[in-house]
């Protein structure tokens, strides 16, 4: 086993050729006047020796890191949030990058300590995101950095932001139930997740409460209600309770697939069926919405794209000051039918 780092130089004997043929072969640039059979020389050489190349000299040269960082609230330790993470991971690893990853846990933070810190790593660019859609005041020193806002909205955007196309999914979801037929008796529960902690409600609410509602009267029909409650089951579940005790419903947009989960015990409760007696549709696509039975129609986080596109922008250097909407797409299962 070597003791030592395979170099150029050892590159270089082994394939019987110059220093400088072997860095310009393995950097690939071209215009070199290398024949092809010098080049496949060099690149087996290379191989054999398991040559890597030397990324902080290489840095030092480029002056570039080949690093990333990611500075959140919770994305990395919330699990469906999470494949933003391996979404950001994955591009990177395609242009051989890495991405560091750092978290406040507290959503009132700025996050400057960490911001300070990748800084002092010299990363390349900043995403700098949040664990579900809302406005974020960054620190300044942002700014001194290429950046993505990443799942967040900041007060003055300073460089392009990142999130999901809610108000598309809004109407998404409501096109789902227009499509089987449903024109009367369509509820929505969860609003804008009204509550103590948001008591103005959030993003994806107002956003996918919008949506819907443009999508149902473009097909002239009304929603039947909105029932606001936090966007959890026992609240999906005491809600709908409520609703069947004076109504019977011909379909659910619930707010979220948790939402969903409470519902389908309240429906299952009161004696009828999914989606035989009710029909529902959700957002999120989470893997509850496979596990339950039946499975929910739901339309879909598209969180490892929103990672990937981050990434994307900062490698390409596309960062205009503008927000890119990631489209979300309906996973049909079987929680619709025929009103």
């Amino acid at each position: 086993m070597r003791s030592h780092r395979v170099t150029l130089a050892d590159v270089a004997r082994e394939a019987g050729v110059s220093v400088t043929t072997v860095s310009f072969v393995l950097s690939g640039k071209e215009g070199m006047r290398i024949t092809e059979s010098t080049a496949d020389r060099v690149r087996a050489a290379s191989e054999r020796l398991g040559y890597r190349p030397d990324l902080a000299a290489r840095s030092l040269r480029a002056r570039s890191t080949m690093t990333l960082g990611l500075v959140s609230d919770t994305i990395g330790s919330e699990p469906y949030a999470g494949y933003m993470v391996r979404g950001a991971v994955e591009e990177a690893g395609a242009t051989s990058r890495m991405v560091i990853l750092a978290e406040t846990e507290d959503y009132s933070s700025d996050g400057a300590d960490l911001v300070e810190a990748m800084l002092d790593r010299r990363v390349d660019g900043l995403m700098y995101g949040a664990m579900y859609t809302r406005e974020v005041v960054p620190p300044a020193r942002l700014s001194t950095v290429p950046h993505v806002f990443l799942n967040c909205l900041p007060t003055e955007l300073t460089g392009p932001a990142v999130i999901p196309a809610e108000r598309a999914a809004g109407r998404t979801a409501a096109a789902a139930l227009l499509a089987a037929g449903h024109r009367a008796g369509i509820h929505h529960i969860g609003g804008r997740q009204v509550s103590d902690l948001h008591p103005d409600g959030i993003y994806a609410g107002h956003q996918r409460l919008q949506g819907i509602e443009e999508e149902l009267a473009a097909g002239g029909v009304e929603l039947a209600g909105v029932i606001e409650c936090e966007w959890v089951p026992e609240q999906g579940y005491r809600v709908v309770s409520e609703l069947l005790r004076s109504t019977r419903p011909s379909a659910l947009i619930c707010a979220n697939d948790r939402t969903a989960f409470g519902a389908y015990q309240a429906i299952a409760e009161a004696g009828l069926v999914v989606p035989e007696d009710v029909s529902i549709v959700a957002f999120d696509d989470s893997q509850l919405a496979g596990w339950m039975r039946p499975g929910l129609t739901s339309v879909a986080l598209p969180h490892r794209e929103m990672g990937a596109r981050a990434v994307d922008l900062l490698v390409s250097g596309d960062l205009d000051p503008v927000v890119h909407e990631v489209p979300m797409e309906l996973v049909v299962r079987g929680s619709v039918a025929s009103a």
